[in-house]
């Protein structure tokens, strides 16, 4: 748990509740097929809609994903979990009732760590556990009427439950974000927001430091990290605000709406017992043996806590550049590749975490979608490395890398008279007539005056059109001037 950050006194306590679409290409309870988009309804069993004389059958495939992220995150995968029935009415819910897991979760415990800033926070999980999802309402296009698409019951899900152990809405994105990252590392979902395979509850709570919890407001159903910082921001406001003039927070579930960048109350907040959890009847424990466990396990792929731990021993990196390099699988083979390529894991970290990072948000794609190859840009850095090009000058090769002016990097310096000076003599004879034109710089220089240095390094630099290397310039000026 992070130390807490005060908003006009009153401490933030928020918890998430994450719903992940299980990748598995059947239903958690039946054949149907999960594809998206198919056309409303007909991807909806007898089994879905829980029609009589139907039973549920369980879809290992969805256990076993459930097992892999409870490997992951270091909890306790349950040798025995037990389903039950989630009984609400709401017209997208075929059966009357939900099937989850309520007192004995197949995933108990766990935790996500996380960077915000350079600083490394945890959360503690409470929970994960395997559920159906419930239909779709849908409002538009209906001529003021809702219409009712089951393709999604019956949908398998993880919800992954945490503490309430994030004090900002920045936390809150970040472990989200880092949560994201993780489930579709592991394969076990893609990770599409924009289809509702990976969808947020924020539970927001505010206090006095040191009083007992507030009571909690739930913000369902946010589907994007900017949402999801956006939804807390505002609700925190107004908790804040409606305490502030005398009232007192109701627990109410809550929706946010994007367009205005305000929650609204959308029905009091339920609690267990208005559910009438009960083990479902048609589905015996699930029982999960350690031979199965073990055999998840050895089917891992690394981990991206594993792989950032290898990149700090292996190549050196700082702890937080070692976790951004592990954001992604396909963006920590990149930085692998181009690392062992030349030589320079740091420096291909800086430019990974800087440049090539700032195009690809900018692009809102991943390091898949990169136009420069990972060797091409370690012959960049190589280049920055031996002194063949500036930062500046590789900037310049970077950009046309990018845009696709060229291809390869040696030919971009050498067409765009991008190579730093490398005759040793010939740039001392140029210092030379720098400092015989700057006397004054130089009597201030000696006099413990330093801007007079950077003053004459700007000179050097203006003497060489940028084509001399800094630091030798540096060194040798800093060399004559003490002569």
């Amino acid at each position: 748990m992070s130390s807490p950050t005060l908003i006009r006194g009153f401490e933030v306590v928020i918890g998430l509740e994450t719903h992940a679409q299980l990748s598995t290409q059947s239903k958690i309870f039946s054949g149907s097929s999960t594809r998206f988009g198919a056309a409303p309804n007909t991807q909806a069993s007898a089994v879905d809609l829980a029609l009589p004389g139907t039973l549920p059958v369980m879809n290992v495939g969805a256990v076993e994903r459930a097992i892999r992220f409870g490997l992951a995150v270091g909890a306790t995968v349950a040798p025995l979990s037990i389903f039950a029935r989630k009984n609400y009415f709401y017209p997208d819910l075929p059966k009357g009732y939900q099937i989850s897991q309520y007192e004995t979760p197949v995933v108990q415990g766990g935790q996500v760590s996380f960077f915000v800033g350079d600083r490394e926070h945890v959360v503690n999980l409470t929970r994960a556990h395997l559920e159906e999802d419930a239909g779709k309402s849908l409002h538009e296009d209906y001529h003021g009427l809702t219409g009712i698409d089951l393709n999604r019951a019956g949908t398998p899900l993880l919800e992954i439950v945490t503490e309430p152990d994030m004090r900002s809405s920045v936390e809150a994105a970040e472990y989200a974000r880092a949560l994201h990252a993780l489930v579709v590392w592991l394969g076990i979902c893609d990770g599409n927001m924009q289809e509702g395979s990976f969808r947020c509850d924020a539970n927001v709570s505010v206090r006095k430091p040191g009083a007992p919890f507030g009571t909690r407001r739930e913000i369902k159903n946010l589907n994007s990290f900017k949402f999801l910082q956006q939804a807390i921001d505002y609700e925190v406001q107004w908790q804040i605000d409606l305490i502030e003039d005398g009232g007192t927070v109701q627990q109410a579930t809550v929706l946010f709406n994007p367009d205005t960048g305000e929650t609204r109350a959308m029905r009091t907040k339920e609690d267990a017992h208005d559910y009438r959890y009960f083990p479902d009847p048609d589905l015996p424990p699930l029982v999960i043996a350690p031979e199965w466990i073990e055999r998840v396990r050895a089917e891992m792929p690394e981990l991206p806590r594993v792989m950032a731990q290898r990149f700090q021993r292996d190549y050196g990196l700082p702890a937080y550049d070692a976790s951004m390099m592990t954001q992604g699988k396909a963006f920590g083979a990149y930085f692998e590749a181009a690392a062992k390529a030349c030589g320079q894991p740091k420096l291909v970290a800086n430019w990974l975490m800087g440049e090539v990072s700032r195009r690809l948000n900018a692009a809102e794609s991943g390091i898949e979608s990169s136009p420069v190859p990972a060797a091409t840009l370690a012959a960049l850095v190589s280049r920055i490395a031996d002194g063949t090009i500036s930062n500046n000058g590789a900037r310049q090769v970077f950009e046309a890398l990018w845009t696709g002016e060229g291809r390869d990097v040696d030919a971009l310096i050498e067409a765009r008279g991008l190579k730093q000076m490398s005759d040793s003599g010939e740039l001392e004879r140029i210092l030379d007539e720098v400092l015989a034109a700057n006397p004054k710089s130089v009597d201030e220089f000696r006099a413990g005056k330093d801007k007079a240095f950077n003053a004459l390094v700007g000179q050097a630099m203006k003497a060489t059109r940028g084509k001399a290397n800094p630091t030798q310039v540096n060194e040798l000026l800093r060399r004559k001037l003490a002569g």
